[in-house]
């Protein structure tokens, strides 16, 4: 097994001290759940179309193979509740230059609430900066966070969030929408300008993000390893597997823990209690990567949020936990 590989079955099997030391897993099985390396452009592309079709995805493709390694290692003991991790996009909205606005503070503070009642941990994705327009490439005229967004993130850190770089101002650089992306074609110094430009601006607001949330879940291949220089962990969604693949969810891959989010795990609120619910009665306690975005949850004025924060309130993981396993887990090899 590659160094890789045998950090990843450290972190899908980590116990936190809970249990004893997993049993052996064998080449096949690891093989079966980790995968390989990324893909090249013609399989991403497959993956891509296989996905779309339904041909694989989270639970025929994760969670399927997860489970079988956990089973192998961990015998009955494997079993247990989801281990939900809840990332939330975004703060400020990308259409939050009106801070008055629908998409405004006011608003994200309600859903904040919901989730905070239920005792729900999660990783906000955070920008540093609001673009008039994120989706007009033209449209250079950003603004920086005001002082509302400000109390809000350190009112947040206070209470544990935990906060993800969502890059500098979450504008793309193209007009397509299948090319949405705020880093896609930019150099490597200019890409890792911008990264860190963004990182600083949120520490000096007392803001440390130990995670990258890719805007549009878009980025180059080339661009994961400056990446996995600066994050301990590197977040993906349906948009990531035409560029990286679609891979097992999480999986060590070089310096940092690539952790995309699939399916319906990924999606709006009402899209993610069922897959949730099925973990659940099958315990099945693996890292399950799911992503809301608040301002999808406003159109039913986060009635279906609340259901879920019924559910997620008994197995949602804190994101400091996650990341202690990460850092364990790395000296596995």
């Amino acid at each position: 097994m590659s160094r890789d590989a045998i950090r990843s079955a450290a972190l899908s099997l980590w116990t936190g001290g809970d249990a004893g030391p997993p049993g052996p897993t064998t080449p096949k099985v690891a093989a079966a759940a980790f995968g390989s390396s990324v893909p090249s452009a013609p399989r991403r592309l497959l993956q891509a179309l296989e996905a779309k079709r339904g041909r694989i995805g989270w639970r025929r493709s994760v969670a399927g193979p997860l489970t079988a390694l956990r089973h192998e290692a961990l015998g009955d003991s494997a079993a247990g509740p989801p281990r939900a991790l809840v990332r939330v996009d975004e703060f400020p909205h990308a259409r939050a230059f009106d801070p008055a606005g629908r998409f405004g503070t006011a608003a994200f503070e309600r859903f904040h609430s919901v989730l905070a009642e239920a005792g729900v941990p999660y990783l906000l994705a955070a920008t540093p900066r609001v673009s008039r327009d994120y989706l007009d490439p033209q449209v250079e005229e950003s603004r920086p966070l005001d002082g509302w967004e400000v109390e809000v993130l350190r009112r947040l850190r206070d209470e544990g969030v935990v906060f993800g770089l969502h890059g500098l101002d979450h504008r793309t650089r193209h007009r397509s929408p299948r090319r949405h992306s705020e880093l896609c074609g930019l150099d490597q110094a200019r890409a890792a300008a911008r990264i860190d430009r963004a990182r600083a601006s949120l520490a000096e607001l007392g803001i440390e993000t130990p995670v990258f949330v890719p805007p549009f879940n878009r980025f180059d291949a080339g661009q994961y390893r400056l990446l996995a220089e600066r994050f301990e962990v590197v977040c993906g969604g349906p948009e990531s597997v035409r560029l990286l693949g679609f891979r097992p969810t999480p999986i060590w891959d070089g310096d940092a823990v690539y952790l995309p989010s699939y399916a319906p795990l990924y999606g709006r609120a009402a899209e993610v209690i069922p897959e949730v619910e099925r973990m659940a009665a099958a315990g099945e306690a693996l890292w399950a990567p799911v992503t809301l975005h608040w301002g999808w949850e406003l159109d039913d004025d986060f009635a279906a949020l609340g259901r879920l924060c019924g559910l997620l309130a008994d197995c949602a993981s804190d994101w400091l936990r996650f990341l202690d396993a990460v850092r364990e887990s790395r000296a596995a090899a």
